[in-house]
């Protein structure tokens, strides 16, 4: 993160980790002894969504942001320590993907509270690391359906860890999960099929779709890099302009996390270059959509954007 932006969340994050102090020495909460519910706190919400899955009834899963929340720039709140607090386990992505609020959870798991970053089992060399990144890894994983499964059998292994008595439970409420995702994985790479290997270049607001694109073979452009704190200048709106412009690129992509006006700046620029490129419709991507649509679930946010990326591009062929 550059220094200024370290500067300006320095105090807050300080704050909010003294606020956690009293945590330290507790050990998790006795609910997954019990039959009342699991505690579970996650962040983001494809996390919470592995949880009701794995979880099934017998989790109570809270997630920490909703629809249209950037967890690259999120500041947590006095509720949010309270959830952490009364939580038996806490999943969250790591590899950077909640800013400094890793800090937090390392606190957090010193204390004795299961903390969990649910892409500690994928293998290094799975992960990408982007040169803007700081040589840091991309978190954005759940783009990679393939990847995001380790995630589902790390929330697993520590449900059942927590709770060995429910340990059967999970395993079969993973299985069930697992070819879901097999079958999403499946959905994906006969979608793509359909825009030809000229199109198959995928441009929008930040870079989080480079599994994507390594995986179902797309060339990905962000106009932000990988995290969103750091800002995109008149000098990048005029790179990727340039490029869309000399490689007649149909369609970009706008992200329901990420302000619109990013995309728009680059579109006009398009425009005032004699390139009318379109917005091709609004990509999920540190967010899913709401609670009870298909988009607030990991699967159907995965295929509304395949769909949305598969109908720009391929009507564009």
């Amino acid at each position: 993160m550059p220094t200024i932006l370290w500067r300006r969340f320095a105090l807050p994050f300080t704050l909010t980790l003294l606020m956690l102090a009293p945590l330290a020495g507790r050990s998790a909460a006795t609910s997954a002894e019990s039959d009342d519910p699991i505690k579970v706190t996650a962040t983001v919400g494809m996390i919470t969504d592995i949880v009701r899955n794995v979880g099934g009834d017998r989790v109570e899963a809270t997630g920490l942001m909703g629809p249209g929340v950037d967890p690259h720039l999120y500041k947590p709140s006095a509720g949010d320590v309270g959830l952490l607090e009364d939580a038996d386990i806490i999943f969250y992505g790591g590899l950077e993907l909640e800013g400094r609020m890793t800090d937090i959870f390392v606190a957090i798991a010193r204390s004795g509270k299961p903390t969990v970053p649910v892409t500690e089992n994928i293998p290094e060399e799975f992960l990408t690391e982007p040169p803007e990144f700081e040589g840091k890894f991309d978190p954005h994983v759940w783009f990679d359906v393939t990847l995001w499964k380790y995630a589902v059998d790390t929330v697993n292994a520590q449900l059942a860890a927590l709770s060995p008595d429910d340990a059967a439970t999970f395993q079969a409420n993973t299985d069930a999960y697992q070819l879901q995702l097999d079958q999403l994985d499946t959905y994906i790479r006969e979608q793509v099929t359909t825009v030809p290997e000229a199109q198959r270049l995928l441009v929008t607001a930040h870079d989080a779709f480079g599994y994507f694109g390594k995986q179902y073979g797309f060339e990905v452009l962000g106009l932000q890099g990988t995290s969103t704190a750091t800002e995109a200048g008149a000098g990048d709106v005029q790179e990727l302009t340039q490029v869309i412009v000399d490689r007649r690129i149909p369609a970009i992509f706008v992200e329901s996390s990420v302000p619109q006006a990013t995309i728009e700046a680059v579109r006009e620029a398009c425009r005032a270059q004699g390139w009318d490129v379109v917005i091709g419709g609004e990509l999920f991507s540190d967010a899913m959509g709401q609670d009870g649509t298909p988009e607030g679930t990991y699967v159907g946010m995965v295929r509304h954007n395949v769909d949305t990326i598969v109908g720009a591009l391929a009507a564009a062929a």
